[in-house]
């Protein structure tokens, strides 16, 4: 009888993931803002070229269909509780954060997608997935991390880092439009693969 009412429970949470995730809003959170810059090398920001791709992705997911909130629209600063805010007191929704990255390594490059929790762990995949596809640079994989803004949010949710600052090629690229678009083009095609349960 035991194990008969697990499998059940094991049915069941098979067919939910398979069936996807049912939301219909993707908050949208761009790195950093304002007095804090993030990552930056030269007169290149990483508080800039996470709005910018923020906002393609934006656009890209309106194209499908999806409602959208930014959690700023301008160079101005948003903590990290006000952050969470609008995430939270939202229904029905996924939440995405747009970074770059940056170390003291400059050899180092690629990109990378994090998670914290289970039900965020198959959109950290389909995102991730989708950049990969799009752009060819280093994958440094999906990951756990703690960071504040994907381990205080009750939605699904991801921080993506889409490669490197301090590295010369990467910065090189980062700069350019097709590169912050091809990475924006990615992620909306992982959460239409979460929404779809591919």
């Amino acid at each position: 009888m035991k194990r008969t009412f697990i499998t059940a429970l094991l049915g069941l949470a098979f067919s939910l993931v398979a069936s996807g995730y049912n939301f219909r809003t993707v908050i949208i959170d761009p790195g950093h803002g304002g007095h804090d810059k993030g990552g930056q090398w030269g007169k290149v920001y990483e508080k800039h070229l996470a709005l910018d791709t923020s906002i393609r992705l934006e656009a890209h997911l309106k194209k499908m269909g999806y409602n959208t909130i930014l959690t700023r629209r301008s160079d101005y600063f948003v903590s990290l509780p006000g952050r969470m805010q609008m995430a939270n007191k939202t229904r029905n929704a996924i939440f995405i954060s747009i970074h770059y990255n940056y170390t003291w390594k400059q050899q180092v490059s690629g990109i990378e997608t994090f998670y914290h929790n289970q039900q965020s762990h198959q959109l950290a995949k389909d995102v991730h997935k989708g950049v990969m596809s799009r752009v060819k640079v280093v994958d440094r994989g999906v990951k756990y991390a703690r960071y504040y803004v994907i381990r205080n949010t009750t939605l699904p949710s991801v921080l993506v880092e889409g490669g490197f600052v301090s590295n010369s090629n990467e910065r090189s690229r980062m700069k350019t439009a097709w590169f912050r678009d091809a990475i924006a083009r990615g992620i909306a095609d992982g959460v239409q693969d979460f929404r779809r349960g591919n």
